[in-house]
């Protein structure tokens, strides 16, 4: 993505009054820490017409000069390129985000990504590859949608028109690329249900007796060559046919695990986003989605804390060998 990209406006706000306090209290604070002063100003103005305060703005090394810094409820920070500076000032940030509940959104590239990823696990992040514009606004309005407004104070009437504004912007953009989100407009399951094992009871099959099931042995991960070509199968789908017909980010991430430990190696969250075949911003709503409904786990580096890596829960890994057990025991079909 070219800077200039930023001077172009995607989309247009409806005017709004920004900075005005509330009957019931302050509006919600944002924050930016972004080294690119353009999209520092960018950033601001997509803020203040959704009728935000940004209450802080400024280069990312300012989260590491003098005095911490008071956090918005949200903050933005652009950190496309990590050195020893920035990395220290994410990793300050990420544990003042999780001591006091503000809301991070990272947006970060493909070649930082490991590195950003490995040093915020505090604070739950928000991370995005390579955004667009409209693709931090999408974010900004989520992380709103879901925001303990609360805790802070009752929802106003200018918290609620600065919600819809935002609604109306992400409904008008986010077509394309939500679509293969968790809990998008082709879902009609709950986030949570998407995860869900056969019958609804993790690691067991449908159909079992649950007494059967804990007394059995427990079934074994097939051979790596196995998998392999099924993934391999599923890549050449696309040789032939529009491949966005048939993503399935969360089956192809599972599958690349299963074959990973198979044989014994680790995967960092930069290669399981390649191997979602999605946008890596997508790809990392998928993880999010996988972790919350117990499937993958985050494994920090015991010799490395740069580095962290994505693995199969116990519960995927019985799921996911019992999958493959009844696929070999499977009856053939008539002739």
């Amino acid at each position: 993505m070219h800077d200039t990209d930023f001077h172009q406006p995607d989309f247009a706000y409806a005017s709004a009054t920004c900075g005005k306090p509330s009957e019931n209290g302050p509006p919600i604070a944002l924050s930016i820490f972004a080294d690119r002063a353009h999209l520092r100003e960018t950033l601001r103005d997509d803020a203040q017409a959704a009728g935000l305060v940004v209450s802080a703005a400024g280069a990312l090394c300012d989260l590491l000069e003098g005095n911490a810094r008071p956090l918005g409820d949200v903050v933005l920070i652009d950190c496309p390129l990590v050195d020893a500076e920035a990395l220290a000032a994410l990793a300050r940030l990420d544990m003042r985000a999780a001591r006091c509940g503000a809301r991070l959104i990272v947006s970060t590239t493909v070649d930082a990504l490991d590195a950003v990823f490995s040093c915020m696990d505090q604070s739950a992040p928000v991370l995005l590859v390579d955004p667009s514009r409209a693709e931090r606004v999408i974010a900004l309005g989520q992380v709103l949608a879901g925001h303990p407004l609360g805790r802070l104070r009752e929802l106003s009437d200018e918290d609620r028109l600065m919600l819809l504004r935002l609604s109306e912007q992400v409904g008008k953009i986010a077509g394309h690329i939500e679509r293969f989100a968790p809990g998008g407009p082709d879902s009609n399951a709950s986030a949570a249900s998407a995860f869900r094992f056969a019958d609804g009871r993790c690691g067991q099959v449908a159909g079992r007796h649950p007494e059967a099931t804990r007394s059995s042995a427990r079934a074994q991960l097939p051979d790596a060559r196995l998998v392999r070509k099924i993934i391999r199968q599923r890549q050449q789908r696309a040789r032939f046919l529009d491949g966005d017909l048939f993503a399935d980010p969360a089956w192809d991430m599972l599958l690349d695990l299963v074959a990973a430990r198979v044989e014994h190696k680790r995967v960092s969250v930069t290669s399981l986003c390649i191997a979602s075949g999605v946008p890596p911003t997508t790809a990392l709503r998928w993880i999010g989605q996988m972790v919350e409904a117990g499937l993958f786990v985050r494994v920090c580096d015991d010799t490395d804390r740069r580095r962290a890596f994505i693995e199969l829960t116990e519960t995927a890994v019985d799921a996911m060998a019992r999958y493959f057990e009844d696929l070999v025991l499977a009856e053939p079909l008539p002739v």
